[in-house]
């Protein structure tokens, strides 16, 4: 084929999920419900950490900061996955389409990060206990913050950028948002160069960080099997058991995802697995965090207190 006189696609069709009847409702009314859950209880975190004093420490600093990730994140693609159950075929720019792409794996980059930082405050505050309040200082935080969004939002301008420049003669993307294995299928030219760069830049990345993760943890296994008490070795490890958790659904659904086999992503199972980390981890999360927290209850209790002192 001659692709010299390729003529910009201006739209893009986005397949989603095609569900009829009954079902269709229910998943429509499913999905907004949860969306609708994820939004209030990422929230309910940011609100509590930030109104309880007795939250304020870099744990929960980074698990609110997590919260707000989230908001962004799930908001990157439920809107379209609505519009497709509620439309069924969705037309989307072109522009947008790549907009959503490079947020959306902006987001999820700076999650990955994100979650490496939150092990190594886990690190320092079982094996570093005496300094670690002067190591996580407020500035030290906001830093590792701040890098986290800026190393995410600059590694996702790669795969992104290379994704957008490419010529398109096929429009339907087979996912219910412009995600990069789906967008690079419908180019007119042979793109596994392309695949290969993006497999290795967000294959890198998640590696490192999930590297970095089991090394902490591996300390902090050594340094609470230490420990005299069994009930200060419990409650170390209640205080990681919710990250590791969010860890192994977050890398365990991005690798199978954009680093397996082409066989697991086949047949439209791809955006299966993709409702794991997009849809359903931003759900759990909050209740990951929050269930049987004896902090986050005792705070809740306080700032209860503290509003009917101010309505009395």
């Amino acid at each position: 084929m001659d692709y010299a006189n390729h003529t910009w696609t201006q739209t893009f069709i986005l397949a989603g999920f095609t569900p009829t009847g009954t079902l269709q409702h229910l998943a429509i009314f499913g999905t907004l419900c949860i969306y609708l859950l994820t939004l209030a209880g990422n929230l309910f975190i940011i609100v509590l950490v930030q109104a309880d004093s007795g939250l304020s420490t870099p744990m929960y600093f980074f698990i609110s900061v997590l919260s707000f990730l989230e908001l962004w994140y799930v908001s990157t693609t439920v809107p379209t996955l609505l519009h497709t159950l509620l439309r069924g075929r969705s037309p989307i720019p072109s522009a947008a389409c790549f907009v959503q792409l490079y947020v959306f794996h902006s987001l999820g980059m700076t999650e990955c990060y994100l979650l490496g930082v939150m092990a190594l405050d886990r690190y320092l505050a079982i094996c570093r206990p005496l300094h670690y309040h002067v190591i996580m200082s407020r500035q030290v935080q906001l830093r590792l913050v701040g890098g986290t969004w800026v190393a995410g939002f600059s590694a996702a301008l790669v795969p992104a950028g290379l994704t957008a420049t490419l010529p398109y003669c096929l429009k339907e993307v087979a996912h219910y948002f412009c995600d990069l294995g789906p967008v690079m299928q419908l180019a007119c030219v042979d793109t596994s160069w392309h695949a290969q760069v993006y497999i290795a830049v967000i294959g890198m990345i998640n590696t490192c960080n999930l590297v970095l993760i089991l090394g902490l943890y591996g300390g902090i296994v050594k340094a609470v099997l230490k420990l005299s008490s069994a009930a200060s070795r419990a409650k170390a490890f209640s205080t990681c058991s919710s990250h590791i958790t969010v860890v192994t659904l977050f890398f365990g659904s991005a690798f199978i995802v954009y680093v397996g086999p082409p066989e697991i992503r086949a047949e439209g199972r791809g955006k299966l697995i993709a409702l794991v980390y997009t849809f359903l981890t931003p759900f759990l999360n909050p209740i990951i965090y929050t269930l049987r927290n004896k902090e986050v209850k005792e705070a809740v209790k306080r700032v209860i207190q503290k509003i009917k002192a101010l309505l009395n």
